[in-house]
């Protein structure tokens, strides 16, 4: 089962991908924030597609003591839009999952590989995707036996 992993930030949005048997994430690419969510989704819905991929996995920001905070909520609330325009194509369901410090295992994962702080920017996002989507194919895997 290919699934899509999707770290939503304010400016980025991290993509990763799956293989087809769901089993290693990998980051594929960044889409840049313009203000326009309803074209943002779209292009998020167009990757879905390109991939075919059969879930897409949104990570949700928690809090440390695990409460939902003002941006978990705002992402939650941009998952379930972002599932409308899914909605519109044969069944692609948007799960979410706790994205708690992929960001940070991100980052110290490229510091590991020397690379500078403006490369790290540019693939920061899409390797945090590729953290939280594969500890969604692994709890998944876990979780079916």
């Amino acid at each position: 089962m290919r699934a899509l992993g999707l770290d939503l930030g304010s400016k980025r949005i991290g993509v990763a991908v799956s293989d087809s048997d769901g089993r290693v994430a990998t980051p594929i690419e960044v889409v840049h924030r313009t203000g326009d969510r309803p074209g943002e989704h779209r292009t998020l819905a167009g990757l879905a597609e390109e991939w075919e991929v059969e879930v897409v996995v949104v990570g949700i920001p928690y809090s440390l003591d695990g409460s939902v905070g003002p941006m978990a909520e705002a992402m939650a609330a941009e998952a379930t839009l972002l599932a409308q325009v899914l909605g519109e194509r044969p069944g692609v369901p948007v799960e979410t999952y706790d994205e708690r410090l992929t960001t940070v295992t991100a980052e110290r994962a490229l510091r590991e590989q020397d690379l500078r702080t403006p490369q790290r920017r540019k693939v920061v996002d899409m390797v945090a995707a590729a953290v939280m989507l594969q500890a969604w194919l692994d709890a998944r895997r876990e979780a079916l036996g």
